[in-house]
């Protein structure tokens, strides 16, 4: 097992080497609407690529879920298939809705798997950009 700070060093090196890797810039944050974005996140047990639709009033919420929910089958096409939950609770408790697809048995801490790692998280958000930037007006307008 790592210390605290191996684990944080290993963590690190792992974005520097996705970011020299495929130096790209991304959406991810900036899609014009506000808690509403595009997520890599990588541990010791899986790699995941997620559109994370985090507004407080849950009726903005549930309505930008919904603009996305009718588009599923169009969705399926562009990143295949994928996980979803209009009630994700994050660790911290919060709840958001969450759209996501999953990568398991790789790991942040196994270098070896980094470049798998790499390969699917370029082409589940290129998938999921280039959905977004296809459908972008209709699901903006709620």
């Amino acid at each position: 097992m790592f210390s605290k700070q191996e684990a944080q060093q290993l963590k690190k090196e792992f974005w520097t080497a996705f970011g020299k890797s495929f130096p790209r810039k991304w959406i991810l944050y900036d899609t014009k609407v506000k808690d509403f974005s595009f997520k890599f996140n990588a541990d010791n047990k899986k790699a995941e690529v997620s559109l994370d639709i985090e507004m407080k009033d849950e009726i903005f919420r549930n309505a930008y879920y919904e603009k996305i929910w009718s588009l599923e089958d169009i969705l399926k096409e562009y990143v295949g298939t994928f996980n979803k939950e209009e009630y994700f609770t994050l660790d911290n408790g919060k709840v958001i809705s969450k759209i996501w697809i999953e990568k398991h048995q790789v790991s942040i801490f196994n270098k070896n798997t980094w470049s798998e790692i790499f390969e699917f998280f370029v082409e589940k958000m290129d998938g999921f950009e280039r959905f977004y930037y296809e459908y972008e007006d209709f699901i903006k307008d709620v």
